[in-house]
């Protein structure tokens, strides 16, 4: 084989996983190509965080992060964390803000974050080749990839594809057919951080509310987040659904308390003495949007003035309320999904170089391998992290 396709390292997928790896392992020495099949490298990165990129978050833990085994994440954010990564953005000289919760976002355009990572790549010898398509990978005494540009080979070679969220940027199921061509175990991929879908009755119910938003507590099997819900035509987005949707299964209810704030109960006591002739739609609709309220209410089957309820109907009023339970028909699925739950089973992997533990050289990086975290940095943060420990040792 000819010495120009011949490397150390070749690494598959050039985004946010894949490009941190080339660059710590081209810094070691390493002669790595890195090989993408779309035009551009970093797509999910261009298109995150509204297109300024929620890079990492303040507060990582791994309690953030979803994994068959939870205790997988831990050696690689401990050695690459986000303080790690801010002092990457900050050599840069890229301008951030912290949002909510600890989320930090470019000051600028998500495409500082790619040209970090491509500058970081320049600077450790880096070869990336885009618009090229791996057909099969063959291992020998070395990996040969057979590519639309030839047959390439290197010693160690790392999948860093990705999941099967967002098809529309290039998301394929690559990396898992890797992993079962060489007997390497996958946990079920599943759309994570994704939209819900509506059963029939709610959506005749709720669906006129679409494109509101309300502040919210939303709940299930055990995990609770306070942020917004968004209706929506066919259900309930927003960061909070989002969020739980990582830890609801088919059939489970989903509680949300549209008033967080509030003890709709004591309120009516307080509007009783204060407005008693008030309708209580009218009451509600100073506190939550009007359009809500006004729905909710006529599901309820009654509106009167405040002093006129009976223990029976306030209780009735505040389970819609505070306490107001869907059970969610689905979800829309990898094509709304922001990330994919479930992938290369961790147990087939070394926490500490990513390595397969049955196929010396091989390596799975990023959002492929079975931990998928929170929205809001989380997930990016374990690129770099799964990234640069891997690249210490590709």
């Amino acid at each position: 084989m000819n010495s120009d396709n011949k490397f150390d390292v070749i690494i598959i997928g050039a985004g946010a996983a894949g490009l941190m790896c080339a660059a710590v392992a081209g810094k070691r020495g390493r002669r790595v190509l890195v090989i993408e099949h779309n035009d551009k490298v970093g797509k999910k990165i261009l298109i995150s965080g509204g297109g300024r990129c929620n890079f990492t978050n303040l507060w990582v833990q791994p309690e953030n992060f979803i994994s068959k085994n939870p205790h997988f994440c831990k050696s690689a954010l401990s050695r690459f964390n986000e303080q790690d990564f801010i002092s990457l953005v900050k050599k840069n000289n890229i301008p951030y803000h912290e949002k909510t919760l600890g989320q930090l976002f470019c000051d600028g355009k998500s495409m500082e974050i790619v040209d970090l990572l491509l500058k970081e790549c320049e600077d450790a010898g880096v070869q990336i080749k885009t618009g090229c398509k791996v057909n099969k990978i063959e291992k020998e005494n070395e990996f040969i990839a057979k590519t639309n540009a030839g047959n390439i080979s290197s010693e160690s070679l790392a999948i860093a594809t990705g999941g099967l969220s967002i098809s529309k940027i290039g998301a394929t199921d690559f990396g898992y057919k890797i992993a079962e061509q060489f007997g390497i175990k996958i946990i079920d991929p599943e759309p994570a951080l994704v939209p819900f879908t509506w059963n029939k009755n709610d959506l005749k119910n709720y669906s006129e509310l679409s494109g509101i938003s309300v502040d919210s507590i939303v709940s299930c099997n055990g995990k609770s987040f306070r942020e917004n819900i968004l209706f929506t035509h066919k259900g309930l987005s927003g960061p909070a659904i989002l969020q739980i949707s990582n830890y609801w299964y088919k059939g489970d209810d989903i509680e949300i308390n549209l008033l967080p704030e509030i003890d709709l109960s004591e309120k009516i006591i307080e509007w009783k003495t204060e407005s008693p002739k008030s309708l209580l739609m009218t009451l509600l609709s100073t506190i939550l949007p009007k359009r809500v309220v006004q729905i909710f209410i006529e599901l309820a089957g009654y509106d009167k003035p405040i002093n006129q309820y009976n223990q029976k109907e306030i209780e009735k009023a505040c389970s819609l309320f505070n306490n107001w339970s869907i059970i969610p028909a689905g979800t829309e699925g990898f094509e709304k999904a922001e990330v994919t739950k479930g992938g290369i089973d961790t147990n087939e992997l070394s926490s500490k170089t990513f390595e397969t533990k049955k196929i010396k050289g091989l390596f799975f990086i990023g959002e492929v391998i079975d931990v998928t975290g929170w929205l809001g940095g989380y997930n990016f943060q374990w690129a770099w992290s799964s990234g640069y420990c891997a690249g210490q040792f590709v």
